[in-house]
This record gives structure tokens, C-alpha cells and sequence, in this order.
């Protein structure tokens, strides 16, 4: 869940490190470094702290480092607090190596064990021992089989990138984890993802587990344990730009991202999604595989394959999915994940393969890890996200699940009620002044309402650190309802639908317990029992596609109460945009 950056080339090399980390600081932010390497001076430099990427790189100067080879790391802590010596890059005993990594070493008290007598150790990382891994090899070995030999030995999940002072190569492998490279005219790249990247180049090549090698000014060589491969057939055009990265002129980048859905919505709708269609036609059992908001989606998905295509459909969080399930070569794995990366996702669907699955996958990365296992890839074309609560990526996932479900003749209908939660804000800013200092807040949904009502509640805890829950309406009696008391938030939503004379009496109940209720509805005896009202529409005709006006109003509630609190809501704490460890 950290990201890497290496470049190599003609420009000066901490300037690109810089930049491009803060591009990459939705996959990390507790601590930062770079290092470079001056060929002419010979010299290896490395400055790193704990702290936000600008701070740190504004107090330490790091564009003041000179030469054309540098790594840089921003960092999501797994091992060891985050403090100066735990920050990346970290180096040997010589300070001849540096190394950045993402992923988790699962061998190295083993590995550091071994090494403690003649190693000496600065940090609590697992990341640290791979530089000395590297030292000992050094001491038999030329750099390149030095560097092959000391990873050979890890065992876990590892993108690493190395500089070893002397060869001007920037040595990379590999494995469980993303790494792309980017190509450029006399210059090269490598990151975790390419959105650091595009300020420079669009061509895209992703590596594969198991791959490493070698970038120098001028060329990329790869490897496997079968001997070298030619990756430029692989090269892919990214068609994002750097506009589309930056806050384009928004406070933070979620509510830029919030805003962007009423111009996405048409190139998402615009997706090719017939080849997945006939995947799903040609299977009765279908087992949905998810993360987080991902998994909302999935649930969407599931209740709409059940109920309109008459199949045997369930969906499971990814990271329990090998435990519990039984998929075989007549199961349609549906994966559906926005970075193409999460770690439990791409593990649930290693399994399924295994067992002789399809799969189909929703993502929005193209060239993702998940893409190279797919049978049938839909891209949601949503464009970069970078805050790290999911936004535009959940709604273009569902308006692909509803085009998938319906085809194309709900396409503006989708648009309108989208667009109609924009009308919203201004009773949401109201509303949120009224709980932003509340300790509890809970969602009520039934029927589709239901997994959209999960969203809100994960949305809001995540980035306001307010305990929020969910619950199908008709759960309340059976436990929830004895933690209702006055003055706690009950958002309940109740489109035009055949849930909503239930819901009403879930309202009810919480009312008669002091309860402040918050309603997502255009139903009038609903309105009239609210404390407060977001006006949303329906489509009497599809009430399937009430949901498309929810959307915003909960993902702008949760926005404007993390700012009342003083939050950033691009990043909350503990948590990155792309969780690949598992």
C-alpha cells in the first residue's frame, strides 16, 4: 500500500521524485524519501522523515539532491511505527545500496536473523534487510547477479526498485505487487502506477510477478526464471492526462471527484460491456468477489442478476472468499476492483482460477495485475481517482452493472437522476452542520437501498472518524434498535419503491426512541415524519435505478463533514487508496 518511483535519464532526478511522490500520496502518506545517485560525483544521497510528503520534501530539501538516478517511497506503514530510520529508502552497512519497497516480506526474521552478525540494523522495517541482502552478494558478485541472487531469497509480496553505487542501473523485481514502467525519449520510469508518470509519458508497460531486471537511460531488460522476455509488445497507451490528476483548482481532490461524475458519466455509459454480457448468459452461477466499497457494488450486482436474469448469484469479500466457497469450471468469477491491485481480490480470484473459473472483471486501470487473469475485462473509464474514498470509480461501477443488467436503454436515465443529487448539497450543508458533532450515526436501507446504505456509513466513518452503521431496515428490532436514543442520526433511505412501506415503519420505530431521522426520499408521508429531508427523484417506471440519486447526497455528506471537523478528506487516516497487501 506504499508507492514507489524510480527514474533514470536525462533530467534531474529529485525533481521528478518529488513531483511524482506527491502523485502517488493516496497509496501512503505517514513518511517519505528519495535517494539519487550523481555518476559524475559518484555519490549516493538519501534524505527522508516522518511527515506529509510537501512538508518533508520542503524541510529537507529534497530537491537539492543532484544527479539522474533516484528511487523514491511514500510510505503506509505495516512494519515498524513511522519514524525517520523506518522511512524508505533504506541502505546497507556501506551505504552503497539503497532500495525502496512495497509489499511485505513474510521470510524476514529469518532472513535479518541470519544476517545480525555481521549486519548492523537502523530500523523495525522488513523492508530493510533486503539492502543487505544485497551487501552480502555485493561482496562475490557483480551488481546485476548480486542483486538476482539476494532476491531470490525473499518469500512474500514485493515491489522493489535498487540503485547499487557504481552501475548506473536502477535494478527492479516484481512480485504480488504493482510496478509499471513508463518509456520516454532517452529516460525511463518505474512506479507503482502510472499516475506520477503521465506528466511525462503515456506509454505504459506493466510487469508481471516474477519479472525483473534492469532499467539504464536507454533500455528496459526483463527477466524470468526462463530467461529474459521482450515486454515492449505489451506497451499500452495511457490515454489519461495531468489535468486529470490535479485538484484542478477544488480544495481536495474528493470533492473535485464528486463533481466530476456529471462529466465521466458519459464515456463510463460509453464502455463496451456485451462481451461480459454473454459471459454472464452463458453461466448460471456466478460467485462476485470484492473489497470495501467494491464489495457495495457487488452486492448491487448480485441482487440484480438474482431477481432480473433468474441466476445463481452470491457475492463475497474477497479476503474470505478461499475460505468458504466452492467455485468450479461452471462458475463465472465476476472481480470487480478500481486499482486492478487489491491484494485479497487478485488472491480470491487465483483460487477460482485454480478450480477452472471464468472471469470477468470491472476495473479502471487498464494493464492492472487483475487484467492479465481476465477472460473478459470491462473498463469503467472513470479517469484517476486519486482521493482515497472511492467517489466516481462506485458510481461508474454501478452504472456498468446496471448497463450490463439493462443495456443501453437506461443510459439517461442514469444521467438525470446522477445529476439531479448536485440539487442536494445545499440542504446537505445544513444537515451535516447539525451531526458533525455527534459520536454515533446510523444507515437504513432495504431491499437495493440496502448495500447503498453500507456505502454511506463506510464513506462517513472512513473519513470522519465517526462511528457510522448500516442495517437492512427490518433488522432493527432484532438488535440494533437498543443502541436508538435522542439525538442519534438515522439516515434512512426510502425511494419510490416496493420497500418503502416498510422502511416507513422502520422510521417509525426509530422516531417513538428519540431518534433524529434524516431521509433520502420524493415520498411524501416519508418527508412528512423526517426531521430533515434530502429530496431525491425516482423512476416509478425503473425504481431499480433510484439508487443513481443517492449517490451523491451520501458521498457529499460524508465530504462536508470531515471538513467541518478539520479533516483532509483526501487522506484518512490509517488507510491508503490501493490496498495491496493482504
Amino acid at each position: 500500500m506504499c508507492g514507489i518511483i524510480g527514474y533514470i535519464g536525462f533530467r534531474k532526478a529529485s525533481e521528478i521524485l518529488s513531483d511524482g511522490l506527491l502523485a502517488l500520496e493516496y497509496r501512503g502518506y505517514d513518511s517519505v524519501g528519495i535517494s539519487t545517485y550523481d555518476k559524475q560525483k559518484n555519490k549516493i544521497e538519501i534524505r527522508k522523515d516522518a511527515g506529509r510528503i510537501k512538508d518533508v520534501s520542503k524541510r529537507l530539501e529534497f530537491e537539492q539532491l543532484t544527479g539522474n538516478i533516484g528511487i523514491g517511497h511514500t510510505r503506509w506503514a505495516t512494519h515498524g511505527i513511522p519514524c525517520m530510520d523506518n522511512s524508505h529508502p533504506h541502505t546497507d552497512c556501506t551505504g552503497n545500496v539503497v532500495i525502496v519497497h512495497n509489499g511485505v516480506l513474510e521470510n524476514y526474521n529469518t532472513l535479518k536473523h541470519e544476517l545480525k552478525g555481521t549486519h548492523t540494523f537502523k530500523s523495525n522495517t522488513d523492508s530493510e534487510v533486503i539492502a543487505h541482502l544485497i551487501e552480502d552478494e555485493l561482496k562475490t558478485k557483480k551488481p546485476y547477479e548480486a542483486f538476482k541472487s539476494a532476491i531470490s531469497k525473499l518469500k512474500g509480496s514485493f515491489a522493489i526498485l535498487a540503485i547499487i553505487k557504481g552501475d548506473d542501473k536502477i535494478f527492479f523485481v516484481k512480485n504480488k505487487t504493482p510496478l509499471v514502467f513508463g518509456l520516454g525519449e532517452n529516460e525511463n520510469f518505474a512506479a507503482s502506477d502510472m499516475t506520477p508518470l503521465i506528466k511525462y509519458t503515456n506509454k505504459m508497460i506493466p510487469l508481471e510477478d516474477g519479472e525483473f531486471g534492469y532499467l539504464n537511460q536507454f533500455e528496459i531488460h526483463v527477466e524470468n526464471k526462463n530467461g529474459p522476455i521482450n515486454v515492449i509488445s505489451r506497451m499500452e497507451s495511457i490515454d489519461w492526462t495531468p489535468q486529470m490528476a490535479s485538484k484542478g483548482g477544488y480544495p481536495h481532490y474528493m470533492l473535485k471527484e464528486i463533481y466530476e461524475q456529471k462529466d465521466v458519466i458519459n464515456q463510463i455509459l460509453a464502455s463496451n460491456t456485451q462481451n461480459g454480457r454473454d459471459l454472464i448468459d452463458n453461466h448460471d452461477k456466478i460467485h462476485i468477489v470484492a473489497c470495501g466499497t467494491s464489495y457495495h457494488a457487488g452486492l448491487i450486482l448480485k441482487y440484480l442478476l438474482n431477481k432480473k436474469l433468474n441466476k445463481s448469484a452470491d457475492a463475497f469479500i474477497a479476503s474470505e472468499y478461499p475460505y468458504i466457497s466452492n467455485p468450479d469450471k461452471n462458475t463465472l468469477i465476476i472481480a470487480i476492483t478500481q486499482s486492478g491491485e487489491t491484494a485479497d481480490t487478485l488472491e480470491a480470484i487465483k483460487y477460482a482460477k485454480k478450480n477452472g473459473s471464468k472471469l470477468l472483471t470491472l476495473t479502471n486501470v487498464v494493464g492492472s495485475s487483475i487484467t492479465r487473469y481476465a477472460d473478459q475485462i470491462i473498463y469503467l473509464n472513470a479517469g484517476p481517482e486519486v482521493g482515497v474514498a472511492a467517489t466516481k470509480t462506485f458510481t461508474s461501477q454501478l452504472a456498468i452493472i446496471y448497463k450490463l443488467i439493462f443495456g443501453n436503454t437506461i443510459s439517461d436515465k442514469i444521467k438525470n437522476l446522477l445529476i439531479n443529487g448536485y440539487s442536494t448539497f445545499d440542504t446537505i450543508d445544513l444537515i451535516a452542520e447539525r451531526i458533525y458533532k455527534k459520536s454515533n450515526v446510523f444507515f437504513l436501507g432495504r431491499g437495493l437501498s440496502y448495500p447503498i446504505a453500507m456505502e454511506g456509513a463506510l464513506k462517513l466513518k472512513e473519513i470522519s472518524y465517526i462511528h457510522a452503521e448500516a442495517y437492512p431496515g427490518g433488522e432493527l428490532k432484532h438488535g440494533p434498535l437498543s443502541l436508538i436514543e435522542e439525538g442519534v442520526p438515522v439516515f434512512v433511505l426510502a425511494p419510490h419503491d416496493n420497500t418503502t412501506r416498510k422502511i416507513h415503519g422502520n422510521l417509525k420505530e426509530v422516531k417513538s426512541r428519540g431518534g433524529i431521522v434524516i431521509s433520502l426520499t420524493d415520498v411524501d408521508y416519508i418527508s412528512n415524519d423526517s426531521d430533515h429531508v434530502i429530496k431525491i427523484a425516482s423512476d416509478k417506471s425503473n425504481p431499480e435505478l433510484s439508487i443513481f440519486s443517492m449517490l451523491l447526497p451520501l458521498q457529499y455528506l460524508a465530504y462536508k463533514v470531515s471538513v467541518l471537523k478539520g479533516y483532509d478528506p483526501d487522506k484518512p487516516r490509517n488507510l491508503a487508496k490501493s490496498v495491496t497487501v493482504e
